[in-house]
């Protein structure tokens, strides 16, 4: 790669949404709510067309405590406490398809998320897969993930979730230092996570993906260099590498990590970009926003020939779809219209419980959103916006309405991050690095003024 990557990183890279969605879930207000869902579910067969659906199920409960994490949780090592909640998840899933009956195409992408998925017993996650496909239609070919700690499961329920239908499996390792682990409180050997994606190819997931994450406390650039060796060892199909975000004041487990023991900003940077190097040097190809795939993996030959998307379940070669969130804080996105339930347990068992749905904020999307939705997901899918793709869809000049974001393109231009011309804008493979600040120079709502105030630095 050309260029001091680590000036680059210092200057460019900053914070910012992920951009499973556009607008973010954060631009919500409470005055939308149960009354504007319940209208888009039922405006889904309106004029006899469905789009695909897209379902996520939240499972919050936790047997321990990551200190790192910003997940909507329940730690407990009481397993009865799933049992009303799964009869809620049930209700709630009744309540969504009788207020659209006609309105529930097949399911062509179903995710399980948490918390932790695995901490229900095979029992309990076999009568959640078979009621959910009681109630909605699901495709024959849907995607079906699952995300899994690895010290909740063995071969055996490996086998189990394979039985149930899920193809695509997600392991949450973080790091393989003993140092980190034990700062972070979760601590699994090498051995035991390759036992586990050994059996996840014997038992024919068809993609496997890690997740790890840079920054956390008592990483060093030794120790990231240990990890990064031992899941190039893995091989698994994906990899996720997401940068650890320290906001002890919003997340009280995060107060147990102490700040002497995060690496500075300097050393983020170096491992940031020591890990793309040794991805990219192992054969990986960079996807984008931290994510890489072996050039196989569909999620690469997708970005390749240009049909790669984005959503709440992140990349996927799956096209745009309504999403249908069940369970506490779950999100769903049906049409223009964004919605997230009550993030607290006891307020959501209730509302269910008393036969309502648990929407409490919401978002109705504007043209303009739809508009910014589209450059937004040009740039991070595919790296490149054509103009004249805008001038077909909106009827705009892609130029003129745009003119403060192409000016604050600019500073990446000049670094060789990407490049401006008179038919539209193409991320360099260089460029693809900042992707997610590039992106934001279009966030209407929350990105743009930062990019402004930063522009000169």
């Amino acid at each position: 790669m050309n260029g001091d990557l680590s000036s680059l990183l210092t200057r460019f890279d900053r914070p910012g949404p992920r951009y499973t969605s556009y607008p973010t879930i954060d631009q919500c207000v409470e005055s939308v709510g149960a009354a504007a869902f319940t209208d888009a579910l039922k405006a889904r067969c309106v004029g006899g067309l469905k789009r695909p659906l897209s379902l996520y199920v939240h499972v919050p409960f936790c047997e321990s405590v990551c200190y790192y994490c910003a997940c909507n949780k329940v730690v407990t090592k009481k397993h009865d406490r799933s049992t009303q909640y799964l009869n809620r998840l049930e209700k709630e899933a009744l309540m969504v398809a009788r207020i659209a009956p006609t309105g529930l195409s097949p399911v062509t992408q179903f995710h399980m998320g948490g918390g932790t998925p695995t901490f229900l017993n095979d029992s309990e996650l076999l009568g959640l897969v078979e009621g959910l496909k009681r109630v909605f239609p699901f495709s024959a070919k849907a995607e079906m993930s699952i995300e899994v700690d690895p010290r909740t499961v063995d071969e055996n329920r490996l086998l189990h979730l394979r039985s149930l239908g899920f193809n695509r499996i997600s392991f949450g390792v973080q790091d393989f230092d003993p140092a980190v682990q034990k700062a972070v409180h979760r601590e699994q050997s090498v051995d035991s996570v390759s036992t586990l994606l050994n059996a996840a190819r014997r038992w024919g997931f068809e993609s496997i993906n890690v997740d790890l994450i840079h920054g956390l406390p008592k990483q060093t650039l030794r120790s990231f260099s240990t990890t990064l060796d031992r899941v190039i060892e893995l091989s698994p199909d994906r990899l996720a590498l997401y940068g650890y975000a320290h906001l002890p004041s919003r997340f009280k487990p995060q107060r147990r990590i102490h700040d002497a023991d995060l690496p500075d900003a300097a050393t983020r940077v170096m491992l940031l970009r020591m890990a793309i190097e040794r991805m990219q040097a192992a054969g990986y190809e960079y996807i984008g926003m931290d994510h890489f795939a072996k050039p196989q993996d569909p999620l690469a030959v997708a970005k390749r020939q240009g049909r790669l998307h984005r959503n709440f379940q992140g990349y996927t070669t799956q096209p745009d779809a309504d999403l249908i969130g069940l369970g506490v804080s779950a999100i769903s996105k049906v049409g223009n219209l964004l919605v997230q339930n009550v993030r607290e347990l006891p307020e959501y068992e209730d509302r269910i419980g008393r036969g309502e749905l648990a929407v409490f904020r919401g978002h109705e999307g504007t043209r303009e959103d739809s508009l910014r939705h589209a450059a937004i997901m040009a740039l991070l899918c595919q790296g490149e916006i054509h103009f004249s793709d805008f001038s077909q869809a909106f009827w705009i000049d892609f130029p003129q309405h745009f003119a403060l974001e192409l000016g604050l393109l600019r500073p990446f231009e000049d670094a060789g991050l990407l490049m401006l011309g008179p038919d539209g804008v193409r991320v360099t493979d260089l460029g693809w690095l900042f992707i997610r600040p590039m992106a934001m120079c279009f966030d209407a709502y929350a990105g743009r003024p930062q990019i402004e105030r930063s522009k000169l630095l």
